[in-house]
């Protein structure tokens, strides 16, 4: 069973909804005051939470998460099925706010690290226009199967790319790999570099405030 996400909107008739996972480890609240700090009064934000799960690269410590991890470098083993039934999970939120009145090309899908993961899996192949999606400090899930399965309706969907130039959790050369393959598949990118570790700063703030103003205008 899923714990309801949490759901921040300034005013009470939204006209957009980004839905924002958190990283491994953390959950919904991780982002809520960064959601704060962006201000955007015509937004809902939905901040869902992961399942707990035994994370094998972890030692089978037992934390929220949207997948299993086995390693967080290029090569390593990857948990299909959990991508899948996080993915299924982000859809049916996606659906959710359709049916609340937000149209689907007023939706941005946005994430942290794992979160990101799920957030570009999902967007790549959802069946409706999105708005944008947000990859923060992550990298592309289950790359050898995007080009079979990537939706048409979003293969001109506006990609925010950041990553810390000191992250020693996803290191930037992981992250430079995924951006590489989503070139190859000619998506257009927002590619952002700032100097920090596996983190936000205020400077990313901005730059996705303005995206989010952007996409969502």
């Amino acid at each position: 069973m899923v714990d309801n996400p949490i759901e921040i909107s300034i005013n009470a008739t939204p006209t957009a909804s980004v839905i924002w996972l958190h990283g491994l480890g953390a959950d919904g609240n991780d982002f809520v005051p960064v959601v704060k700090m962006l201000n955007l009064p015509y937004v809902r934000f939905i901040l869902p939470h992961a399942a707990y799960k035994k994370v094998t690269a972890n030692n089978g410590f037992e934390m929220r998460a949207w997948y299993d991890v086995f390693g967080f470098t290029v090569g390593s083993h990857e948990d299909e099925a959990g991508v899948h039934a996080s993915q299924a999970y982000i859809e049916s939120l996606i659906s959710k706010e359709v049916a609340r009145g937000i149209p689907a090309n007023r939706i941005v899908l946005a994430g942290f690290s794992q979160g990101g993961a799920v957030a570009l899996q999902t967007a790549l192949r959802h069946k409706q226009a999105l708005a944008g999606v947000m990859a923060l400090s992550t990298y592309l899930p289950l790359k050898a199967s995007l080009a079979k399965e990537k939706s048409v309706e979003n293969m001109h969907i506006p990609i925010f790319m950041a990553h810390g130039t000191f992250d020693n959790v996803i290191s930037l050369e992981t992250n430079r790999v995924s951006f590489e393959v989503l070139q190859a598949q000619h998506y257009a990118i927002q590619w952002h570099e700032y100097p920090m570790a596996h983190s936000v700063n205020q400077q990313e703030i901005e730059d996705i405030r303005a995206f989010l103003s952007t996409t969502l205008h």
